[in-house]
């Protein structure tokens, strides 16, 4: 059966609301027709810049070649299995490129599976099954999933938390470190120890998850001396340290892994999204010694680890290889960051510019003192941008981010030209607001 072809934005998005549930929203009112690399054309045959990246899956593009051939090569044999059923070899040489990939000196293995949600709930059910231990702690404004232990480690209530407890039990919050509100390295260690006292005692303590870069959270960068503390304070308690890196890694920050960038060696890694160019793949990475203290049978899923998803991975790897993508990461994220430090020069409601690599933000408030937060303007430059043919993504706490994750296979003219939308459409909201 063929899906019935649209002739406009309006009449999709008229049928949607009769046929899809509310609670899947869409930023933009928009209806995608085909795409190319860092480019997408909607049903009426509009043309846009794509700084979304399908919210960081697709750091190598839309449809890259490569990765589109591994794709179609492996249709040819088998679409599935079941990994519990019988083995194959795109899981396991992917299993394999992903343990060498991983800091530390090993041994590693590795667990495919389907979503970003999917890594985050069984890392943590290895973590206790390792250490025999049921509490799990998170930070402020992490954003872990959307299932139900996942939305629990979550750090951030409206939209993902309102209404859906409660949540599963021993799930703790400490501050994530951010300066700029005004939450210090000192004061996220001093409140792991209070809660310490008051919560959970450490001996009961199963894992810390954090993100090395928070991705919904606002694009806040972990400190690396903060990471050394937590990876010390998990030394000192027997902790599992987990690296949630779906929205991180697979080379979007200069590195394969964020938490590279810092020299700390976790103990578990997640990772999904850019994994596999736009198939739905995750993974948790890790010691040997951890993965494998569950048993057969622990662990696995239905889906788990497709064919066709293992063999765009592996051609996503050898993209990210061959192309220079760590490299290009970098230099991108350079350019980024410079053409918005200038604009902020200009612009005071500027607050922040930041990024690790090509994982840029920047942060609007309402004040030149940058203490009130400012998510209408947030929220209209997002607006006025895709009118303007580019696509781009809020985030934050406050909703007042705005966030750049344009496929780091995107030409040098086309990130200019996406640099320059976003100068004009803030141009264009300084002379109304006038």
């Amino acid at each position: 059966m063929e899906y019935r072809t649209m002739t406009t934005n309006a009449e999709l998005l008229s049928r949607r609301v009769q046929a899809v549930a509310r609670g899947v929203s869409s930023i933009h009112p928009i209806a995608a027709a085909h795409a190319e690399n860092a480019e997408l054309w909607d049903v009426e045959g509009k043309r846009y810049i794509d700084f979304a990246g399908g919210i960081a899956v697709l750091n190598t593009g839309h449809r890259h070649p490569q990765v589109m051939a591994a794709v179609e090569a492996q249709l040819r044999h088998y679409t599935h299995t079941c990994f519990q059923v019988m083995s194959y070899e795109p899981y396991v040489a992917l299993a394999e490129r992903l343990n060498a990939l991983a800091p530390g000196r090993g041994p590693n293995k590795t667990l495919l599976l389907t979503t970003g949600a999917e890594a985050v709930e069984n890392a943590v059910k290895i973590a206790r099954f390792h250490t025999k231990r049921s509490a799990v702690i998170a930070f402020s404004g992490g954003f872990h999933g959307r299932t139900m232990l996942a939305l629990g480690l979550t750090g951030k209530v409206p939209a993902y938390k309102t209404g859906f407890g409660p949540f599963p039990g021993e799930i703790y919050h400490a501050p994530f470190p951010n300066p700029l509100h005004g939450v210090s390295v000192e004061q996220s260690l001093g409140a792991l120890e209070t809660l310490f006292k008051v919560d959970v005692e450490p001996e009961r303590v199963a894992a810390i998850i954090i993100e090395p870069v928070q991705g919904e959270g606002g694009f806040y960068i972990a400190p690396p001396e903060f990471l050394k503390r937590l990876r010390q304070l998990c030394d000192q308690h027997g902790i599992v340290l987990i690296a949630d890196e779906i929205q991180t890694g697979a080379a979007r920050t200069g590195k394969f892994f964020a938490i590279e960038h810092s020299g700390v060696v976790p103990d578990l890694i997640t990772v999904a999204k850019s994994l596999a160019g736009g198939f739905p793949l995750s993974a948790v990475v890790g010691r040997a010694e951890v993965m494998d203290s569950v048993g057969p049978g622990g662990l696995g899923g239905t889906y788990a680890g497709s064919p066709p998803a293992c063999a765009a991975a592996l051609a996503v790897l050898d993209v990210i290889e061959r192309d220079g993508l760590l490299e290009r990461s970098l230099r991108l994220g350079e350019t980024i960051q410079a053409r918005l430090k200038k604009l902020a020069d200009q612009v005071t409601r500027i607050g922040d510019v930041r990024g690790l690599g090509a994982m840029v933000a920047m942060e609007f408030f309402q004040d030149e003192a940058h203490r009130v937060p400012d998510p209408e303007l947030t929220k209209a430059l997002v607006t006025r941008a895709a009118e303007r043919s580019l696509i781009l993504l809020p985030c934050g706490m406050y909703g007042n981010v705005v966030r750049i994750l344009v496929p780091l296979t995107a030409s040098d003219a086309l990130v200019d030209e996406g640099l320059t939308i976003i100068e004009q459409c803030l141009e264009s909201l300084r002379q109304v607001s006038r």
